[in-house]
């Protein structure tokens, strides 16, 4: 794996035949989410496609040339041309590699894949998300000598390790980046003894047989599964919000804000995401517009009274995102006035979301547990779903409130239960 700079474009890219190229950022959870799957990817295919990585801080000009406004993105070019295709944010393994197929022979296409043997694993538990749901478990699990696996298409942190700072976690008298608490848990929980299958890509899911294929290759048989898959951002359902991801549409302040120095950035949002984002974001960008649908921002009044002092902040209530273009370098957001119903543009150098979350359930197969009518899956005081031996912790369940210490408390009680039985 080689990183080049922008003095090494033309040589090793422009003139390198088939070459994919990883342009990625310091303190980037995604950035890091990617790097094995990256180097997975190369260990395949380098043969017949150069894999190359480009340090996105140190090389801005050449970033801003090609188009990149966003923490990982992958540029695939042929022969000097770059390909219509981009990658960026949480990318997944089968989506690098469709798009590597597209780019050599068939012939080739199946001396790669034969190169790849399927594998069967034994485990007593298996659970599905590394958030601090996922990360307590394993610890407990662990402690109690009972074979346990960690699977989790990104690292271990989930939505916690892209956060920017986390200030009400027990233990810490100041505020911790989100990575790095994310970190704290991640160690700890390999020192317990467990298993982890980190940056891969969950290939199917079954239940009912306790049964999880990864990467395609690795079938995991567990006695008891915990699911931990937690929530992802909400989409706004807005016109060209899709193809904009990554290229001006961010949903990562610690990933993209830096950035965005004495520049414009409009966050969407109302909740204490938003508002903790935005303050961050102030940091670097010159003026940050929140737009939001309610009279009212809904965070917390600790959050509202610093914000409030922060002169580089604009209120902007009663207004909804209808669509998303890109001109001449800038992101121009039509909103809707959910009063008059009157549309208008706001132009802006970057668009950061955060409009809540929702339940990934997605790759969990199609014999789910009881859900409520919000997508959330139902469990007892046990951490146990409707279906046997399966249980569900963090933000994916029904509950009152979703926070890490809650989601921590799942954790813990979902392990004692299966301590119990085991």
């Amino acid at each position: 794996m080689k990183e080049i700079t922008s003095a090494e474009f033309e040589q090793e890219v422009l003139q390198g035949g088939k070459v994919v190229v990883d342009f990625y950022s310091s303190e980037c959870a995604p950035c890091e989410a990617l790097a094995p799957k990256f180097d997975a990817m190369a260990e395949l295919y380098g043969e017949k496609i150069k894999f190359l990585k480009v340090f996105r801080q140190q090389n801005r000009e050449l970033a801003t040339e090609l188009g990149v406004s966003s923490s990982p993105t992958l540029l695939f070019f042929d022969n000097g041309k770059k390909l219509p295709i981009t990658m960026s944010g949480g990318i997944r393994k089968s989506e690098i590699q469709k798009q590597l197929d597209d780019m050599i022979t068939a012939e080739e296409v199946l001396s790669i894949k034969s190169n790849q043997k399927q594998i069967v694993s034994e485990y007593d538990v298996a659970i599905l998300g590394g958030g601090p749901a996922g990360l307590a478990a394993a610890i407990y699990l662990g402690q109690a000598l009972i074979k346990t696996v960690l699977i989790d298409p990104a690292l271990p942190g989930g939505y916690m390790g892209i956060t920017h700072q986390v200030s009400n976690y027990p233990g810490f008298i100041e505020a911790q980046p989100g990575f790095m608490l994310a970190h704290y848990m991640g160690e700890q929980a390999k020192s317990s003894g467990i298993d982890l299958r980190v940056a891969v890509d969950i290939t199917s899911v079954n239940l009912t047989k306790k049964e999880i294929v990864i990467d395609q290759l690795e079938t995991i048989r567990a006695k008891k599964i915990i699911i931990a898959t937690g929530t992802s951002p909400k989409s706004m359902n807005a016109k060209g919000e899709k193809e904009l991801k990554g290229k001006g549409i961010s949903y990562c302040a610690t990933c993209d804000a830096k950035y965005y120095v004495d520049q414009e950035v409009i966050v969407i949002g109302s909740g204490n995401s938003a508002v903790e984002e935005a303050l961050y974001i102030t940091k670097f960008a010159s003026k940050v517009k929140i737009v939001f649908r309610s009279e009212k921002l809904k965070a917390n009044e600790s959050a509202l009274n610093i914000l409030a002092k922060n002169d580089k902040i604009e209120l902007i209530p009663f207004y909804e995102p209808r669509g998303f273009e890109r001109k001449n370098g800038k992101m121009e957001v039509e909103f809707e006035n959910l009063q008059t119903k009157q549309r208008t543009t706001l132009t802006a150098d970057g668009v950061f979301v955060f409009i809540g979350l929702e339940a990934n359930i997605a790759d969990l197969g199609i014999n789910l547990p009881a859900m409520n009518e919000w997508g959330s899956i139902i469990t007892d005081e046990d951490m146990k779903t409707s279906i046997p031996d399966v249980y569900a912790i963090g933000d994916i369940i029904s509950k009152k409130y979703r926070q890490i210490t809650t989601a921590v408390a799942d954790g813990t009680i979902a392990a004692m239960s299966i301590s119990l039985e085991m």
